[in-house]
């Protein structure tokens, strides 16, 4: 499974990401992403350069709430130039603004506020998840631990079942190695973790940033296939 480190706290970019970015990079992280919210344009512009100079796969996550604010910043990840862009739901945007939709991950489910939960039981997800690869998206970005209606490996299942081969990010309060083993054992490809990195919380006794990606990352190699 991939580890997608979010250079955000509380569901917002980090203002000192552009001096961040360098240690993650540098602690082995191959996956790096960010928000639409909590820095300028040009920080974002920068952090891309960065991530991509590194060889490591850029992500912009669209956390805008109003369906103004995500066509905007669908559009400011068109303009950023990042490998993949999570979230919004708004698909027929997202299709004009990039044409081809295989670098593009939604939210299934019915996500709200800010920061964000997601309504919306396991039949929806599984459904939504299918209408999306059928859009010809690469996959979703389903906020399991944010879930209030459904438990979230049932939704990780139901959202496997619906995607097919189709890729499966979850992102949001993965934050602690049994539910990245959890996620791994349902169907998960990849996930994301940014304030249980920078809170300490992923791994208490241990004081630095780098340690924390240490055990996230160890804990990937040590994750369950896929259950039968």
């Amino acid at each position: 499974m991939d580890f997608i480190f979010m250079l955000t706290r509380d569901d917002r970019t980090v203002e000192d990401a552009l001096d961040v970015v360098d240690t993650v990079l540098d602690a082995g992280v191959r996956h790096v992403g960010f928000k639409d919210v909590g820095v300028t344009v040009e920080t974002m512009e920068t952090l891309t350069r960065r991530i991509a100079a590194s060889g490591a796969v850029s992500y912009l996550e669209v956390v805008s709430t109003t369906p103004d604010a995500v066509v905007r910043s669908l559009a400011t990840a068109k303009v950023l130039g990042v490998d993949r862009v999570l979230g919004g739901t708004d698909g027929a945007a997202a299709r004009r603004i990039f044409g081809d939709l295989s670098r593009y991950f939604p939210f299934p489910g019915r996500p709200v506020g800010h920061p964000t939960r997601l309504e919306g039981a396991a039949e929806l997800v599984s459904d939504q998840c299918r209408a999306w690869m059928e859009a010809g998206c690469g996959g979703v970005d389903l906020l399991a631990y944010r879930a209030v209606d459904a438990d979230p490996i049932d939704l990780v299942r139901a959202a496997r079942s619906g995607l097919g081969g189709g890729r499966l990010i979850v992102a949001g309060s993965v934050n602690s190695a049994a539910r990245i083993h959890a996620l791994a054992a349902a169907g998960a490809d990849a996930f994301t973790i940014g304030s249980a990195a920078f809170d300490g919380s992923f791994s208490p006794r241990k004081g630095s940033l780098r340690a924390q990606i240490a055990d996230i990352l160890g804990a990937c190699r040590s994750a369950p296939p896929l259950a039968a």
